[in-house]
């Protein structure tokens, strides 16, 4: 029998939950079979809620907490789970669990740098043209933002292919040190080995993808998943045909776009324009 695969509760919420949901299951002497049918899932639910590829319900982890005697452990690490996005928007809860277990993700930007390779002060500066927003809902945006970024980071970190068309290398986003940091920032971050960052250029005359940015994340076990910007909200879709155009329309931009070594040296240039102007 295969060794289980290595778990990382550090790696989410929901990756803590099943990491103490199959520690508690092994300690009981009960194989993922056994568990299931003492609660009333499927094996592949359980496979999957310990891999932290699936969250758990309050219901499921009652139902477990129950069937390994745990005083409600399990549940009050469900509770946390909720707290912790309770504040996010509803329709973006799925696109950070993708996020989370993505091996590999595609991302275009037509606007503005990419969340995941965001400065704290460009972030800042972006999210505060929201209308209306507030001083505590902003800051909890910023640092919301901050920490996904540390997928980038993880032992396990995914792949990010970031492709930027070069109008966002000049659009002022807060003042002049903000912009000429955060492309500081993009070059530090192409220094990474799984970190792959391109410009497409205007002199290319590309119109694919000009109407807004997206994501794509694939990860083992999970389906493909795409979130799609907009102005008033995004879209996160698991739909093949979805999945499939993104995919279609991300290489058509790749295609035209600088090669990595041009679009550093591209940043940098743009770089050194804005510290003259600082």
């Amino acid at each position: 029998m295969p060794n289980p695969a290595k778990l990382d509760p550090g790696k989410s919420p929901i990756a803590y939950f099943g990491y103490e949901l199959r520690k508690h299951r092994i300690g009981a002497d009960l194989s993922q079979r056994q568990l299931a049918a003492r609660v009333n899932y499927s094996i592949a639910m359980i496979s999957s809620v310990e891999r932290g590829q699936q969250s758990p319900t309050m219901g499921f982890a009652q139902k477990c907490d129950e069937a390994l005697k745990l005083d409600g452990a399990l549940a009050r690490i469900k509770e946390m789970i909720d707290n912790a996005t309770a504040k996010l928007p509803t329709w973006f809860r799925a696109w950070i669990e993708a996020e989370q277990n993505a091996e590999v993700l595609r991302t275009w930007e037509p606007i503005i740098v990419p969340g995941l390779l965001q400065t704290e002060d460009y972030a800042r500066a972006a999210i505060k043209g929201k209308p209306g927003i507030s001083v505590e809902r902003l800051e909890r945006s910023v640092a919301s933002r901050m920490e996904r970024q540390r997928i980038l980071r993880r032992d396990d970190a995914p792949s990010l292919w970031a492709v930027l068309d070069e109008s966002v290398l000049s659009r002022p986003i807060g003042d002049d040190a903000v912009v000429a940091e955060q492309l500081d920032h993009l070059l530090e971050c192409a220094d990474a080995p799984n970190i792959v960052i391109q410009v497409l250029p205007i002199e290319a005359r590309s119109t694919t993808g000009l109407l807004g940015g997206f994501m794509i994340a694939q990860g083992p076990g999970v389906p493909d998943t795409v979130y799609l910007e907009s102005a008033i909200r995004g879209q996160v879709s698991h739909e093949p045909a979805d999945i499939k155009a993104a995919s279609m329309w991300y290489e058509v931009i790749r295609a035209e776009a600088l090669p990595q070594s041009s679009s550093l040296k591209m940043i940098e240039e743009k770089r050194d324009q804005w510290k003259r102007t600082t």
